[in-house]
C-alpha cells in the first residue's frame, strides 16, 4: 500500500503529465509534412509511447480503474496501433497484387475458367448453327438497322470514326466493357445461374452475328474489326464469368462457412482479380477506339496486336509480373 503523502505526490505528478498526453494524442494519425518531419514525429511518438506505458502503470497503482486510467489505456491502444500499423505503400501493394495475389487466385479458378470457356464456345457454336439454319433468328440479337446494313453489304462498324472521335469512342467502349464484366460476376449471386445466362447469351450472340454476316460474305471484315481488341475483352469476360460461377458455387456449397462469409470471401477475391484486369479492359477500349475502326491497319497488323495483347494479359494474370517473392 502506497502511503497517502506519496500517493498524493504521485497523483500530482500524473496530473502534471496531462499536457504530454495531449501532445501525444495530437500526434496520433498525423500524416505528411515530408520525410524529415515524419521521422521526427515517429521518434516523438515512440518516446511518448514508452513514457505513456509508465504513466499507465503508475495510474493503475494509485488510482485503479477510474477515468484517468481508462483514458490512458485507450491512448496506449491508439499509440500501439499507430506505431505498428503497416506502412502505406500503394505501389508495393499493387506490385504484390500482380506478382503474387492474382496468379494465386487464378490457379484456384482453373476449373471455373475452363467451364466458362466451354460454355461460351458451345453457345457460340449453337448460335452459329441456329442462325445458319434459321436466319430469321438474327432479329433476336441484332437491331433492324444492323440487319439492313449487312443486307446492303455494309457492317454497322463502318464509319464509326465519322460518328465520334476515337478518344470519346474509347472511353465509351471501356466503360461498357467494365460494366459487362462486373455484370457477369455480380449475377453469380443468383447461385451462378445469372452468370451462366450472361456467358451463354454472349457466346450465342457472337456465333449468330458471324453466321449472319457469313451469308453476305462479310465475316472476314467482322473478324478483322474484332480481332485486335476482342482477345483481351473476351478473356476478361470469361474470367469474370469464372468468378461468377465460383461465387455461385460458394453460395450453394459454403462448406464450414455460412453463406454470408462465403459471399464476402469470394467477392474480395473477385475484386482483386477484376481490379487487376481493369487496366487491360481500358487498353482494349483504346484499341477498339483507335485501331479497330481505322482502315489503315490491315488484318495481319490487327492479328498481331490481338495475339500480343492477349498473350501479355494471360501471362501476367497466370504467372504475375517479376518482383520480390513473399517469404
Amino acid at each position: 500500500m502506497i502511503p497517502n503523502d506519496q500517493n498524493r505526490a504521485l497523483a500530482h505528478w500524473l496530473n502534471a503529465r496531462k499536457s504530454q498526453w495531449e501532445i501525444l494524442e495530437n500526434k496520433l494519425g498525423r500524416r505528411g509534412g515530408g520525410r524529415g518531419r515524419e521521422l521526427d514525429d515517429a521518434r516523438d511518438l515512440l518516446s511518448g509511447y514508452r513514457a505513456l506505458l509508465s504513466d499507465l502503470s503508475l495510474s493503475r497503482r494509485i488510482h485503479g480503474e477510474i477515468m484517468v486510467t481508462r483514458y490512458l489505456e485507450n491512448l496506449c491502444l491508439k499509440a500501439h496501433e499507430e506505431i505498428y500499423r503497416p506502412a502505406n505503400r500503394p505501389l508495393a501493394r499493387l506490385i504484390d497484387l500482380y506478382h503474387w495475389q492474382v496468379p494465386s487466385l487464378m490457379r484456384q479458378l482453373n476449373n471455373a475458367i475452363a467451364s466458362a470457356w466451354a460454355l461460351f464456345m458451345l453457345s457460340m457454336v449453337a448460335g452459329w448453327l441456329l442462325v445458319r439454319a434459321y436466319p430469321e433468328l438474327i432479329s433476336l440479337i441484332a437491331s433492324p438497322e444492323m440487319i439492313s446494313q449487312v443486307q446492303h453489304g455494309e457492317l454497322w462498324t463502318d464509319g464509326l470514326l465519322n460518328l465520334m472521335p476515337s478518344s470519346i469512342l474509347s472511353v465509351s467502349i471501356a466503360a461498357n466493357n467494365i460494366a459487362v464484366t462486373l455484370f457477369a460476376f455480380a449475377l453469380g449471386a443468383f447461385y451462378g445461374v445469372g452468370t451462366l445466362y450472361i456467358l451463354g447469351l454472349n457466346g450465342f450472340m457472337l456465333g449468330g452475328i458471324f453466321a449472319f454476316t457469313a451469308e453476305y460474305d462479310l465475316q472476314q471484315r467482322l473478324f478483322a474489326f474484332i480481332v485486335a481488341h476482342g482477345v483481351v475483352e473476351l478473356s476478361v469476360i470469361i474470367i469474370a464469368g469464372a468468378m461468377g460461377l465460383q461465387l455461385g458455387e460458394a453460395l450453394i456449397r459454403p462448406g464450414s462457412r455460412n453463406r454470408l462469409q462465403a459471399f464476402q470471401a469470394t467477392s474480395i477475391d473477385a475484386g482483386k482479380v477484376l481490379l487487376a484486369a481493369t487496366p487491360f479492359l481500358i487498353f482494349a477500349g483504346l484499341i477498339e477506339g483507335f485501331v479497330s475502326p481505322d482502315q489503315a491497319f490491315n488484318l495481319l497488323q490487327r492479328g498481331i496486336i490481338g495475339i500480343c495483347s492477349g498473350t501479355i494479359f494471360w501471362l501476367i494474370m497466370l504467372f504475375g509480373i517479376p518482383g520480390k517473392s513473399r517469404r
